[in-house]
């Protein structure tokens, strides 16, 4: 009997897996197939479906609030860390320091303090909602900064202070939801000792499980396993130290910004790499879609209009919070030095600030008994639901009136000009120093090498063509003849290391010497055009 309840469970629940993923993929196609459809986030287009499901009372999801943090946060920032490129972040620390760290503070008290006094939640109830509104998720607006060529410096801001602001968020949710509980009391020493032992075992652990699989996978070469330890290493890396008492989700932020960084450079072979990149983002699809499903999924329609108004104060709470942290910090962090913020950048980031998969998780993840978790859930939803339709679709008007829209286009097709020549010459190079085979006809070749020779004509044509229609692409070729030396002699040193030649990785000498030599050449050749 029990062999039998449990068959019949397993079943459910594959066939809710693939409910969700078919949902997810239908969603995703048909956003490509319309064109105005593109204009919508993808995120915004699951929660309007989840609501739909929910509206005819289809439910595609039942986990228990404890099983929300554990499944969904450790893919969806160990994705986020893997991609963010120390090297572009670490130019911008202090901003995005004072953004994650106070700016969470000062988010959580701007949130906690209207919302207690203007509506019927009690304080710990609202520092609680404050903490779960505080997490910053702005997919759909970096990718659109990418699209149109918003400037590498303000993607970087925003993708940094997404990926530090979500692991203090979720470690200020974690301490506060016990008050509300009974289960604990405030004291700010007692807190700030909490946030420390949290935050230091989290980093801890992280080092250590980050730092050993870099070096373990340097000692064979299989995709799939190191696809695997990746895997391993997130979910691993957030029990463990959960089961410590630290905060999980530093450690796999830890995790994820060694190996992206450190150990899928010294371990792992380009073709490896690509791979357990191309693995990180389906889950991170596919973990996004869930949650945004589930949001709207959960939705009580009922309980949205009697918390309307705690909804409205939600949503002004946030976007006046956000401008504060954002103006008031942003302006304080250009005191100290560095490449300063000008106002029309700060502002891209201030409406650029949307909530969404750790805020909707947080709240998801709120105890069921709980008085107040129905309506942490629905301010969530509205303010989720406010800056993805509002804030979401209209950032790129921001981003066009502040003239903050670059060149993106062209420089997309110009690197893909580029790559295309380099490739040609590639195949051309093969063809001229190949072993030829006495079964094929050398006519066959010399056509072959015609054929070849006429496509890097051509494509040579194009990149002319583009250089002097948009002089401003030269200083590409030097960016990337910048990336490609670094990067050789950075698989140079991670070669040593695998042959036991040396015992750690050394820091690529020329980078800084390059990025001057470029900027030298890119402001030679501005003043030359």
């Amino acid at each position: 009997m029990e062999v039998a309840i449990a068959d019949e469970t397993i079943k459910q629940n594959l066939e809710q897996f693939l409910i969700v993923l078919t949902v997810s993929l239908s969603v995703a196609t048909i956003s490509r197939l319309f064109s105005w459809l593109r204009r919508i986030p993808y995120t915004l287009l699951l929660v309007i479906v989840g609501l739909g499901l929910a509206f005819v009372n289809v439910r595609l999801v039942h986990l228990s609030p404890e099983l929300i943090l554990e499944i969904f946060l450790p893919p969806l920032l160990f994705e986020a860390a893997w991609n963010i490129r120390w090297r572009d972040l670490k130019d911008s620390l202090l901003p995005v320091g004072f953004f994650a760290v106070l700016g969470v503070i000062i988010s959580i008290v701007g949130v906690a303090f209207p919302v207690s006094q203007f509506t019927g939640l009690s304080l710990p109830v609202a520092l609680l909602l404050g903490a779960s509104l505080s997490a910053t998720d702005p997919v759909s607006v970096v990718a659109l900064f990418r699209e149109l060529g918003a400037g590498k410096r303000l993607t970087t801001i925003m993708e940094g202070e997404s990926l530090f602001n979500d692991g203090v968020a979720v470690v200020a949710f974690l301490l506060l939801v016990g008050i509300p509980m009974g289960v604990s009391e405030f004291s700010v020493p007692a807190t700030i000792s909490r946030f420390g032992i949290f935050v230091g075992l989290g980093a801890g652990v992280g080092c250590l499980v980050g730092y050993g699989i870099s070096y373990l996978t340097q000692r064979f070469d299989f995709p799939l396993v190191e696809q695997s330890l990746t895997l391993v290493s997130a979910y691993g890396t957030y029990l463990i130290v959960e089961e410590l008492g630290g905060s999980g989700v530093i450690g796999v932020v830890t995790v994820g910004l060694i190996l992206g960084n450190f150990g899928s450079r010294i371990g792992m072979n380009p073709r490896t790499r690509l791979i357990v990149s191309e693995f990180w983002e389906f889950l991170g699809f596919f973990v996004n879609s869930i949650v945004f499903l589930l949001i709207g999924d959960q939705i009580n329609f009922s309980s949205i209009g009697k918390n309307f108004d705690l909804i409205l104060i939600s949503i002004a709470s946030v976007v006046l919070t956000r401008a504060i942290v954002i103006y008031g910090l942003g302006n304080f962090s250009n005191l100290f030095g560095g490449t300063p913020l000008n106002w029309r950048q700060l502002t891209v980031l201030w409406w650029g600030g949307l909530r969404g998969g750790v805020s909707i998780a947080l709240a998801l993840s709120v105890p069921v008994v709980l008085q107040g978790r129905q309506e942490i859930i629905d301010a969530v939803f509205g303010v989720v639901l406010f800056t993805l339709l509002v804030q979401g679709l209209t950032t790129q008007f921001f981003l066009k009136k502040l003239d903050l829209v670059g060149d993106q286009p062209q420089r997309q097709e110009y690197s893909e000009f580029l790559a295309r020549r380099t490739a040609l010459n590639r195949v051309l190079d093969y063809l001229e120093n190949i072993e030829r085979s006495p079964e094929i006809d050398p006519e066959f070749y010399r056509y072959q090498q015609h054929l070849v020779r006429g496509e890097i004509k051509s494509v040579a044509e194009k990149i002319s063509s583009l250089q002097s229609k948009n002089p401003q692409l030269r200083s590409l070729d030097l960016e990337q003849l910048r990336e490609e030396l670094v990067d050789i002699e950075a698989d140079t040193y991670a070669e040593y290391i695998r042959a036991g030649r040396l015992n750690h990785n050394l820091s690529p000498l020329l980078e800084g010497i390059l990025d001057q030599a470029i900027e030298k050449a890119i402001e030679e050749n501005h003043i030359a055009v």
